[in-house]
């Protein structure tokens, strides 16, 4: 995510370290080379000039301290200012109403029934809402199907008519029948369109005035550059929608249209889609992503990702086993898994400072666990309950079992015992209590 414009922004902040103060002349450099980053990150001229014009004149305007350097300070203003560039601070999702009626509308392929089905993913098991998913693209009856297996994949009722050719009656029959269940979100999906198509933008504009929904979101694909933001512009216009979704943010995007398309239309970015799996899908925040994009990592949404994978009573329970010197290499792989669940891992070390950039040209796969749990897997029942029996003889058969080399397996013994090691440390200067995860609410 970012990682050609982070990679451009750091060499450019670079100039500025290890400068004794700021002048007119090495904050000219540094600006120039930020404006640089951003055109080539598909950042339009009129916005990356004006961005740089106020990263500079704040730069002028501010004086160093003894205990900050000046490549500090600047990359707290570039900090500042894409935050401020990217909307400032996250804004939630309108969800009043009795059903709330969120209407998706985008350009073909944009991810619209992905997002849809993400979106009730979220809302069903974050926010703890009953959601309808309504299958309105009538054109495409393999729209219609692949909200249907999504659906049935995260437990979510979808509404369809098969047959019917008038998405508007779909849609008021879909709110209709949520509000005789109590259903509290009705999400509905639509056919893409290009702006250009004066039927369908008449389409979904009637879609809107009709449903008067609490939610319009135009979902755009990151990958389309600055395409997305004049799309976003000619959407804007007809049907005044509320937000933007930015998916496939964890592709190949030079990253200008997240950076730009807050400042464009005026509308705030709600969410951003980061996989393919259901539950890959953020809130936006613009302070954590300029954090990411600078190489700063984003240590709260790695907590709060954490935080869904674990529940209070299986923490206590992994707590006792620690602190009993009991934690085996079941716990180990269940924890795996847990840490697989929050996502890719390459992303998920992009959100510790400093990794972005130590793994910006590092291939990471989802694969990454598979040699530890063939490893573990090649153990028998006795072996994973009690890791201290584990001698030359079952190392051999463990290496032969998995696949794996010896030097593999006593590599993973010996990682497995400096993790048991250091979590017994740390939850023994804590009290007893589990430092990494909180009570669910």
């Amino acid at each position: 995510m970012f990682e050609n414009l982070q990679s451009k922004i750091d060499k450019a902040l670079h100039s500025l370290r290890g400068k004794g103060r700021i002048t007119d002349i090495n904050v000219a450099e540094t600006v120039k080379e930020v404006r640089k980053a951003l055109l080539e990150a598909d950042v339009s001229y009129p916005i990356a000039k004006e961005f740089t014009d106020r990263v500079k004149q704040e730069a002028m305007g501010r004086n160093v301290i003894e205990s900050i350097e000046p490549g500090q300070l600047m990359v707290k203003i570039v900090h500042e200012e894409l935050t401020k560039l990217m909307g400032g601070e996250a804004v939630d999702i309108n969800l009043k109403g009795a059903p709330a009626v969120v209407l998706i509308a985008g350009l073909q392929g944009s991810g619209k029934t992905t997002f849809s089905a993400k979106l009730a993913y979220h809302l069903k098991n974050k926010k703890a809402k009953s959601v309808m998913l309504v299958a309105g693209d009538v054109y495409r009856p393999a729209a219609i199907n692949q909200l249907q297996v999504l659906g049935e994949q995260i437990g979510v009722q979808v509404f369809a008519r098969l047959g019917e050719a008038d998405p508007v009656k779909i849609a008021q029959d879909a709110v209709a029948e949520a509000k005789l269940r109590g259903i509290n979100v009705v999400i509905v999906d639509t056919a893409g369109r290009l702006a250009i198509d004066e039927q369908m933008m008449d389409e979904i504009s009637a879609l809107k005035r009709t449903l008067q929904p609490q939610e319009t979101l135009f979902v755009v694909d990151s990958m389309t550059g600055q395409d997305a933001v004049n799309t976003a512009k000619a959407f804007n216009d007809r049907i005044d929608y509320d937000g933007v979704v930015l998916t496939k943010l964890d592709g190949d995007t030079r990253g200008g249209a997240a950076l730009t398309i807050r400042y464009s239309v005026k509308k705030p970015i709600k969410f951003v889609g980061i996989g393919e799996k259901m539950d890959a899908l953020d809130v936006f925040h613009p302070d954590r992503m300029a954090s990411r994009i600078l190489g700063m990592g984003d240590v709260v949404s790695l907590v709060e990702r954490a935080q869904e994978q674990y529940d209070e009573a299986e923490a206590r329970k992994i707590q006792k086993k620690i602190v009993k010197n009991e934690y085996d290499y079941d716990d180990f792989l269940a924890q795996i898994a847990q840490i697989k669940k929050m996502g890719n891992m390459k992303d998920l070390l992009g959100m510790i400072p400093g990794m972005s950039k130590m793994t910006q040209d590092v291939e990471i796969g989802d694969d990454a666990f598979v040699p530890i749990e063939s490893i573990i897997g090649s153990m028998t029942p006795y072996e994973r309950r009690n890791p201290n029996c584990l001698n030359g003889s079952r190392k051999q058969r463990i290496a032969a079992g998995s696949g794996r080399s010896i030097q593999e397996v006593n590599r993973l013994v010996k990682q497995f015992e400096d993790t048991r090691k250091m979590m017994k440390a740390v939850t023994n200067n804590k009290g007893g209590k589990n430092p990494f995860v909180r009570k669910r609410r």
